[in-house]
């Protein structure tokens, strides 16, 4: 087996299996699988918190775990809901989309046309344009997970040419599914977030919350200073302009060139489209950070990370927070997958 690649932006890894350790408060910690990511924290001595769960997740090209159990042993009995709340957390679409659907008249519950603001509950059967959908009532928050992406996935659960797909290497959920926050290339490599909150997901990728992406862009050749002052002064595409909010100078040997670049939007193959209208060819582009979550250093590639539910309370309260004044979210605990 070939030793893994070296970034100037990610600690090469050892070959020795180190037993899992507590993660600085800086980058979102795990649970216990590898879901893609990092050893589970260790309850300290005289702590009264509970120990965390079994490590679970899928395998690529075998059997998937099952998905985790939740802690406790009273299911919970979710309260009614309104259905344009229901629909978008299935990840259908916004409220605001939803809503419209209802007025539109596209929407039926138990055989009858729905109404805006009503409320559903387990048991009621909806259906979009006849065709029934799966809703989800729970009064947990939504699970949040971070994945590495390698190379040579696609992020799509359907590819005509039968590439390797994202979504092999995630674990399997009961009743729900996996939505993706955003998507990377082909040939990008790096940090995906996943969900299974639709209205949650949206949220993630809407321009309003201008959550930061941060990538490791290899080049070939060296930029000159005129080419980053147009990159940060922003460079026109055929979909518009450009622009990353910073860039710096990475190193690199010979002909590599490393950058660390940031942005505040995801269009399709944008940061490698920018690079190029500067004359300058992407060889490698890894993201490291999307908004708060950072590419965890020890999380290898195929693998991922479940942030705990306390983790995702707490960034949940922080991206309800006014804009400008929500705090960069630090889960203490996450589990390995995979």
């Amino acid at each position: 087996m070939s030793p893994p690649k070296k970034t100037p932006f990610r600690r090469p890894q050892t070959r020795t299996p180190a037993p899992a350790k507590e993660i600085s408060a800086e980058r979102p910690v795990r649970r216990e699988a590898e879901d893609g990511g990092e050893a589970p924290a260790r309850a300290r001595r005289g702590s009264n918190k509970p120990p965390a769960p079994r490590p679970e997740g899928g395998r690529r090209g075998g059997r998937q775990g099952q998905a985790p159990r939740h802690r406790g042993g009273v299911a919970d009995v979710a309260k009614p809901e309104r259905l344009h709340k229901v629909l978008a957390e299935a990840g259908i679409g916004s409220r605001r989309e939803m809503e419209e659907w209802i007025i539109a008249g596209r929407v039926n519950v138990n055989g009858e046309t729905a109404q805006v603001g009503q409320l559903v509950q387990q048991g009621d059967r909806v259906k979009i344009n006849g065709k029934l959908v799966t809703l989800h009532f729970s009064s947990r928050p939504p699970r949040v997970l971070m994945y590495h992406k390698p190379e040579g996935e696609i992020v799509s659960r359907d590819d005509p040419d039968g590439r390797p797909s994202v979504f092999e290497a995630l674990p399997r959920i009961r009743g729900g599914r996996w939505i993706t926050v955003g998507r990377l290339d082909f040939n990008t490599s790096g940090l995906l977030i996943f969900t299974t909150s639709g209205e949650l997901a949206n949220k993630l990728m809407h321009p309003s919350f201008g959550l930061i992406r941060e990538y490791a862009v290899r080049v070939m050749g060296e930029l000159s200073d005129d080419a980053k002052k147009k990159l940060i002064a922003g460079v026109e595409l055929e979909d518009g302009s450009a622009a990353f909010s910073s860039l710096e100078d990475g190193g690199g040997e010979g002909s590599n060139r490393w950058y660390r670049v940031t942005i505040s939007e995801g269009r399709n193959r944008e940061v490698r489209r920018m690079f190029e209208a500067v004359n300058c060819m992407v060889s490698r582009l890894i993201r490291v950070r999307y908004g708060p979550f950072a590419l965890p250093p020890r999380l290898k590639r195929g693998k991922c990370l479940e942030l705990d539910e306390e983790a995702v309370k707490r960034f949940m309260r922080d991206l309800e927070k006014p804009a400008g004044s929500a705090t960069e979210s630090k889960p203490e605990r996450a589990k390995r997958r995979g």
